[in-house]
C-alpha cells in the first residue's frame, strides 16, 4: 500500500471516531437536558404544594415553627 493510501484510510477512521464522538456527546447532552427538565418539574411540583400547604393555618404554624416566620415568602402569607 502507498503512503498516500494509508493516509486516507486514516483520515477516514479519524473521521468516524470523531463522528462517533460527537453522536455520544450529543446522547450525553440530550440525557442532561432531560434530567434538568424532570428537576424543575418536580420542583415547581414541590413549590404548588409548599403554597397549598402554607394556605391552611395549621401548616403555616408548622412552617413557622420549622423556618420561622421572617423566612416565610411575603406572597405567601395570607
Amino acid at each position: 500500500m502507498s503512503f498516500e493510501t494509508i493516509s486516507l484510510l486514516l483520515n477516514w477512521m479519524e473521521m468516524g471516531a470523531l463522528l462517533a464522538i460527537l453522536f455520544r456527546l450529543s446522547s450525553t447532552f440530550e440525557l442532561i437536558a432531560s434530567t434538568q427538565r424532570e428537576l424543575r418539574r418536580a420542583i415547581h411540583h414541590l413549590g404548588e404544594r409548599r403554597a397549598a400547604e402554607l394556605g391552611s393555618p395549621h401548616a403555616r404554624a408548622d412552617a413557622e415553627s420549622t423556618i420561622g416566620p421572617a423566612q416565610l415568602s411575603p406572597g405567601l402569607n395570607p
